[in-house]
């Protein structure tokens, strides 16, 4: 059986790393990059330290409108499928790689395999609502990280092909978290010095459209974070890099540490050490949930509710003071509390692709 995976940006690479890993113990897998995420550092990195097998085709599409980029992306995609002739693609997460690839397999009959199925965020002002819907509207089978994205799926009558797997996102997490607590790094700062992680620090991810595209709100968070008792690591995206230096000039933030995209195994080390963390980014909320660090994740909707308990992940505008105010409070954490599965999705994924492909 042929499989083409098709990913783009870092949430993806590193599923694919631990999919990818299982699927060819039984299949032959073509990977794909669509370039979605180009930059070095948000995607060659990612290759190289989790042993990804490199990619068969990169297709070098990134920039753009959403649409541009989707459609340049279907194109693409469409004659790659076509000269590849797979029996299945798969898809991770809600990308626009994600969606292109959904829109070209089934337009060629190809069926889709979607991993990370069933989040729902409530409101298609957000892309990734959009595409997460499409895709999993059109594919053959969904599988979910958690009940309530499952149960999404079930309301939406997505129901004979659907399936409650459990996290490929923690299932790196426990293959990968002895190798990141172990490495040692320095960290490139946007103005090219370097930085030793100090031993107190808050961890901070921030780069959605929401709160990055009006430099006034992306102002606002830096100063909370600048205000805190310890320094706040930041990766800054290379879209955000220019605004983040314009508001250097404009107001003193002597506590931020200013640094370039960091690869997943520093990202992870980070997340370990760190006092608390802040983000808008749903990957990094789960992997501060899998480490038992506080959250606090600026947007106003829930990415990932089954975080949202005992104050471990709480929702915040993007206003100084109620980013202080829950950072102040104090979680609990119930070890026995796991909605995302035992560290093994990715085998039960590839366990039912083959019960599904004997059944064809």
């Amino acid at each position: 059986m042929k499989i083409v995976t098709i990913v783009g940006a870092r949430p993806q690479f590193i599923k694919a790393a631990v999919g990818s890993r299982i699927l060819r113990q039984k299949y032959n897998e073509i990977l794909v990059h669509t370039g979605q995420h180009f930059d070095a550092n948000m995607s060659d990195v990612f290759f190289d330290e989790l042993e990804i097998p490199r990619p068969d085709y990169n297709l070098g599409i990134s920039g753009g409108t959403h649409g541009q980029m989707t459609g340049n992306m279907l194109i693409a995609i469409e004659n790659l499928l076509i000269n590849e002739s797979p029996n299945a693609v798969l898809l991770y997460g809600d990308t626009n790689s994600t969606l292109a690839g959904a829109l070209a397999a089934v337009k060629l009959h190809i069926p889709v395999i979607h991993v990370e199925s069933g989040n729902r965020f409530g409101t298609l002002d957000s892309p990734e609502e959009v595409n997460r819907i499409c895709t999993d509207h059109i594919s053959t089978l969904c599988f979910a990280c958690s009940q309530s994205a499952y149960e999404s799926l079930i309301k939406e009558n997505i129901t004979n092909n659907s399936f409650l797997v459990g996290d490929p996102m923690l299932d790196a997490y426990i293959y990968y978290i002895d190798k990141a607590q172990g490495c040692s790094f320095l960290m490139q700062g946007l103005n090219g010095s370097t930085f030793a992680v100090p031993k107190e620090f808050y961890y901070m991810t921030c780069h959605r459209q929401e709160n990055t595209h009006d430099i006034n709100i992306l102002k606002e968070i830096l100063i909370a974070m600048n205000s805190l008792d310890a320094p706040t690591i930041y990766p800054v995206h290379p879209r955000n890099q220019n605004a983040v230096k314009e508001l250097t000039k404009e107001i003193q933030l002597s506590n931020l540490i200013l640094v370039e995209p960091l690869g997943y195994l520093e990202s992870i080390n980070l997340v370990c050490g760190a006092k608390k963390i802040v983000t808008d980014s749903g990957g990094l909320q789960r992997e501060a949930f899998f480490a038992g660090k506080q959250c606090v994740t600026i947007l106003d909707f829930e990415v990932w509710p089954e975080t949202m308990v005992s104050n471990r992940n709480q929702l915040s505008r993007p206003y100084k003071n109620e980013i202080l105010d829950k950072l102040s409070k104090n979680q609990t954490v119930d070890k026995s509390y796991r909605p995302f599965g035992n560290g093994h999705a990715a085998e039960k994924i590839a366990d039912i692709i083959r019960q599904w492909r004997s059944n064809e």
